[in-house]
């Protein structure tokens, strides 16, 4: 992604190629596919059907490919993915080109953030276990496409960065492989070229049904290609053009886009200045010195893996569930020549991409961008304290909450069976912080999120600030935009639960309660 700013002690000081970049994802796909012939179309035919949740054990595979050495904001985003580099498994860090970047890679600016990420691995490794080496990981960086776009893909010319997307998605593994897009997509794009080259169409599918794809916008001519000559490929994306005209519609640009996007309105920007990341980050140890200070926004791309955190929310199972990465819907947007994980919807019936959230000045606010900016206080206060982990004993630092419901520990979602009128007791008094501080309960109901392929359910949650809420299913289908509308079949109802400590910084875990009610 493109951001111009003061680049920091790795980023390089050249901005030839200055624009505005950002990314997008989050939303939810709660287009009701099979209910309506129209709709008919747009579900059939894929690989993974829009209605697929992603079940698997272990930790969620991420390929990186990003321009990194354009601008500050992916060697920001790099700073913050390598310390969850023990809940992650990086697969590779590809180095790319993208319309800000054309004829140049930078892989040594990520084996620099490697390196002094080495340097506070020991201290990483009180706090939590299964820290990568810092050789393992440089080994896991390579150079994609030398050049732009689809002009530098085709026979004989497969990049090393290409080569290792092969290998991972044919490692004898179950767990889908996300490829987060911070720059052009012409890697991934020749590793497709290369596959179906010289595979058969059954092995061809099964290589890319592996693959699930988060892009920041488009970055390159790559990514409208890709998803027209591989309909199937499971793709998140507000398509774009490549000049950045089109960045503040994106999803993305929720994680920090206040001031330059103008698009969050009722956001909270506190946590998202230079001044709160001197503090909090640029202040601590040898790995907070290379995050770079921005002259446009923080972070474009880190909403691409953002919700592959294990803080319980899963979003990285349904783009439609929601979660600190934006929450996205299943639909074909204009130009596009299948349905994709995107954002828009169908207003009428209230099934979009959008989220309603009480604002910091008390007045809900409606948009795409407040699907990512909702969690920004959690998800900004948790970087601040893996930083600290970086510097600090396990005395001296705070470690997010234990959320155990109904009996249920870890962070799995939950799966119970609901009936209009009869309440559900759920119970997560046997919680824990591992610092011993005071817990703090939230439950709410997350309205939008799982609709593709569902009714959405309406319920009432008494007790939802104390340990035991009671949530009572009232209708199988919410009301719509007019009323009148039949309602048929089951209902669908994600409850979440948020549990905060009170340490310094407030770490807060979830736990996510799917309903489905008859």
């Amino acid at each position: 992604m493109h951001h111009e700013g003061d680049c920091g002690p790795v980023e390089r000081a050249r901005s030839e190629t200055s624009g505005r970049r950002t990314r997008s994802k989050s939303s939810l796909f709660l287009l009701l596919c099979g209910l309506a012939l129209t709709l008919h179309g747009l579900c059939t035919g894929a690989a993974i059907p829009p209605a697929h949740v992603d079940d698997f054990s272990g930790h969620p595979r991420l390929i990186v490919i990003s321009d990194i050495g354009n601008e500050p904001d992916d060697q920001m985003s790099l700073v913050r993915l390598l310390l969850y580099s023990q809940e992650i498994d990086i697969e590779a860090l590809i180095a790319s080109t993208s319309t800000w970047q054309k004829t140049a890679t930078h892989p040594e600016t990520m084996r620099a953030l490697i390196h002094a990420y080495g340097q506070v691995r020991p201290n990483l490794l009180l706090h939590a276990k299964g820290w990568p080496a810092a050789e393992d990981l440089d080994h896991r960086v390579f150079n994609g496409q030398p050049g732009y776009g689809m002009a530098a893909t085709g026979e004989g010319k497969t990049s090393e960065g290409a080569a290792a997307i092969i290998r991972a998605a044919d490692r004898d593994d179950p767990r889908p492989l996300w490829i987060s897009l911070w720059g052009g997509s012409n890697t991934l794009a020749q590793a497709l070229l290369q596959v179906r080259a010289t595979r058969g169409p059954k092995e061809a599918a099964k290589f890319v049904e592996k693959l699930r794809v988060y892009s920041i916008s488009d970055q390159d001519d790559a990514g409208a290609w890709i998803r027209r000559e591989f309909p199937d490929l499971f793709y998140i994306v507000q398509p774009s053009d490549q000049t950045g005209a089109e960045y503040d519609y994106a999803t993305w640009t929720g994680i920090s886009g206040d001031g330059f996007y103008r698009n969050c309105a009722g956001a909270n920007p506190a946590t998202v200045t230079n001044e709160w990341l001197d503090a909090n980050v640029r202040s601590k140890g040898s790995l907070g010195k290379l995050y770079p200070r921005f002259a446009f926004i923080m972070e474009g791309d880190t909403p691409s893996y953002l919700s592959l955190i294990d803080n319980g929310l899963n979003a990285f199972r349904r783009p439609d569930w929601g979660g600190w990465g934006g929450r996205y819907i299943n639909r074909r947007p204009n130009g596009e020549t299948h349905a994709i994980w995107t954002q828009g919807g169908d207003l009428f019936s209230r099934v979009t991409s959008q989220d309603t959230v009480t604002g910091a000045d008390g007045r809900p606010v409606t948009s795409d961008q407040a699907t990512i900016w909702r969690w920004r206080a959690a998800y900004q206060n948790d970087f601040a304290a893996r930083m600290d982990w970086t510097v600090a004993d396990f005395v001296h630092a705070n470690h997010s909450p234990l959320v155990e419901v109904n009996g249920q520990a870890g962070t799995a979602p939950i799966l119970l069976d609901a009936k209009v009128g009869q309440p559900v007791v759920l119970d997560a008094s046997q919680s824990r912080d591992p610092d011993g501080q005071s817990l703090h309960y939230a439950w709410f109901h997350y309205s939008e999120a799982g609709g593709t392929g569902n009714n959405l359910a309406a319920v009432t949650i008494s007790g939802a600030d104390t340990a035991k809420a009671v949530v009572t299913p009232t209708a199988v289908c919410r009301p719509q935009w007019l009323p009148g509308i039949p309602c048929t079949g089951t209902g669908t109802a994600h409850i979440l639960l948020a549990v905060t400590d009170d340490g310094s910084p407030r770490l807060t875990s979830y736990r996510r309660v799917i309903l489905t009610v008859r």
